[in-house]
């Protein structure tokens, strides 16, 4: 705004002492001050208030003003309300240095000033800040070249004092402004991406506003640009009547620190623009990783059918280049299967794991405007499989080869993860070894489902498991039928249980000692406090009232499973 638009609002009670040939100069903020040097508090072209506590003597006024005018402000406005008059020294400093002068009535609070101003200076920013977001909006739709989502954020910093982030649903930042410095610690990432994850599942509409630590955040949902919002006070879009599940887990979001809460809708708007503009740059990242999608497909098609492996090597080499570009020879390659389930639910889920998995999957370390580059993920019917190519891996499978980890790989997108899937879905991931040459594919790809069922198996909503752990014969007693299960352990187990309930004899207790302890009478016998005869009485009952020898390997065996699987 203009100072020239100052004197024309009343209610203001401004009154002109000096500067009349100033008053186009622009007002970029307001600020309140009684210090006898606030130049640290200035960046320019504010409106600054003061009560002229500072003034002691006529002395004083020339270097307050000099200050001011070393700094840009663009005016000063002195209240009458403590020395009456404004004292003819101050006037004279401020036409020293051409800084326009304004008296401020007794009756009239600073405060109001300050609200009038700000309220005009945003204003004024968001329409220019909309006017610049429409221009960028129509240069990225036609391509790049409008610099990304960090462009924007940088205007909401410099137009509006809004500091924003672009986040992924797991808590990864997607962009940031370049301006604000470091960018936001990833466990503050997690946090906002579980609160926005979790308030979406509930239903209501966004902005989500959270408070965590001593700072307010306004989370706003970023959804691709085929599931535009409805408009403030229109009817629902087709995206608001379609189940949440089939994008809460692929949807960004653009984090605010700012209460949102009071904002008029004009601003609410503006920052709906902005989703939509970030909503144009997700949907140009969907579309660079259409060459790695297609490419993972087409192996894992030869690889399910069975092809010579010298066709499916072929498909690599002609796959490793874009994977990693600059690398002069061909990678080890390690699966990682994905699955997204919903309970009670026809959700497609397809596209939600392949898109989920690539998130998964982005290098934290990586650098580039595109930090995925390296990841080719399918999907087939509900199942997400990556193809993912690694430098150089040892040779020996023992657990020890470099590549992605199990129980690694989920540990900063739990949290996220599980609030959006709110107690009724499950993501799953299993992991394959690392293989040197396309024979190993087949085999690797079957590695990793098993792992993933493996993983489908234990309790919680986000779990997953590496190839490491299918040698444990453990792991594979989930997937005996529960008929066979029951069947299994009532004929061994049912007779200990009824003679404990009848006698008390805690024969059950006992053979789970006996077999922890391998089978050693002394060591048994200790941990229960019993003499070792006693011991041995109880493990003949077993034997007897079971028809088994726990001498022999085999029985001892059974007797182990039935425990687990009870």
């Amino acid at each position: 705004m203009r100072l020239r638009a100052l004197l024309d609002t009343d209610a203001l009670g401004l009154r002109l002492l000096g500067g009349d040939d100033e008053l186009d100069r622009t007002v970029r903020g307001v600020m309140t001050t009684d210090l006898r040097d606030p130049s640290r508090y200035l960046s320019g072209g504010e409106l600054v208030l003061t009560g002229l506590a500072w003034r002691r003597d006529a002395d004083d006024s020339e270097p307050f003003v000099r200050i001011l005018a070393q700094a840009g402000v663009a005016a000063l406005a002195a209240g009458e309300a403590e020395l009456g008059a404004i004292p003819d020294d101050l006037v004279a400093a401020c036409v020293q240095h051409r800084l326009p002068l304004f008296a401020v009535h007794e009756s009239v609070a600073f405060a109001t000033i300050t609200e009038h101003v700000v309220r005009q200076v945003s204003g004024e920013r968001a329409g220019d800040l909309a006017a610049v977001v429409d221009r960028h909006r129509r240069m990225m739709t036609s391509g790049p070249t409008g610099g990304g989502p960090d462009v924007v954020l940088d205007l909401l910093g410099s137009d509006l004092d809004l500091r924003a982030w672009v986040l992924s649903p797991t808590g990864r930042l997607i962009a940031g402004p370049k301006a604000a410095g470091p960018g936001m610690p990833a466990d503050l990432c997690a946090k906002l991406a579980a609160e926005h994850l979790a308030a979406v599942r509930t239903g209501r509409r966004g902005p989500h506003r959270v408070t965590l630590g001593p700072a307010t955040y306004s989370l706003f949902p970023i959804r691709s640009s085929g599931h535009r919002p409805a408009a403030a006070g229109g009817a629902r879009s087709a995206q608001a009547s379609r189940d949440v599940r089939e994008t809460v887990l692929s949807d960004w979001l653009l984090a605010v620190e700012a209460d949102a809460g009071d904002w008029p809708a004009e601003r609410l708007d503006l920052l709906q623009g902005v989703t939509q503009l970030i909503s144009v740059e997700r949907d140009r990242r969907d579309a660079a990783r259409t060459v790695r999608r297609r490419l993972a497909q087409e192996v894992l098609e030869l690889v399910q059918s069975g092809a010579a492996p010298a066709e499916i090597a072929a498909r690599l080499r002609v796959a490793a280049p874009v994977l990693l570009p600059g690398l002069g020879a061909a990678p080890h390659w390690q699966v990682v299967v994905a699955r997204v389930e919903w309970e009670g639910s026809d959700v497609e889920a397809g596209p939600v794991a392949q898109s989920l998995l690539e998130e998964i999957l982005v290098d934290p370390l990586a650098t580039g405007p595109e930090p995925s580059d390296r990841i080719a993920v399918a999907h087939t019917g509900d199942e997400a499989i990556a193809l993912v190519p690694l430098p150089a891996v040892s040779a020996e499978h023992d657990g020890s080869e470099a590549g992605i980890l199990a129980d690694t790989l989920l540990e900063s997108v739990r949290d996220p993860l599980s609030a959006g899937l709110d107690g009724d879905g499950q993501v799953t991931l299993g992991v394959s070894a690392a293989v040197h040459s396309a024979e190993g594919l087949r085999g690797a790809l079957e590695e990793a489902r098993h792992a993933r069922r493996v993983a489908a198996a234990r309790p919680g909503p986000v779990c997953a498991a590496g190839h490491q752990e299918l040698a444990s014969h453990v792991l594979l007693l989930p997937f005996v039928p529960d008929d066979v299960r029951r069947a299994f352990t009532a004929r061994l187990l049912d007779p200990l249980r009824d003679y404990d309930r009848r006698h008390r004899a805690e024969l059950i207790p006992t053979l789970e000692a006996f077999l922890d302890c391998d089978g050693s009478w002394t060591r048994c016998a200790t941990r229960l406090h019993l003499h070792v005869n006693t011991l041995r009485y109880r493990v003949g009952r077993i034997e007897q009232l079971t028809s088994r020898d726990l001498s022999r390997l085999e029985d001892k065996l059974d007797f182990f499973l039935a425990l687990r699987m009870s």
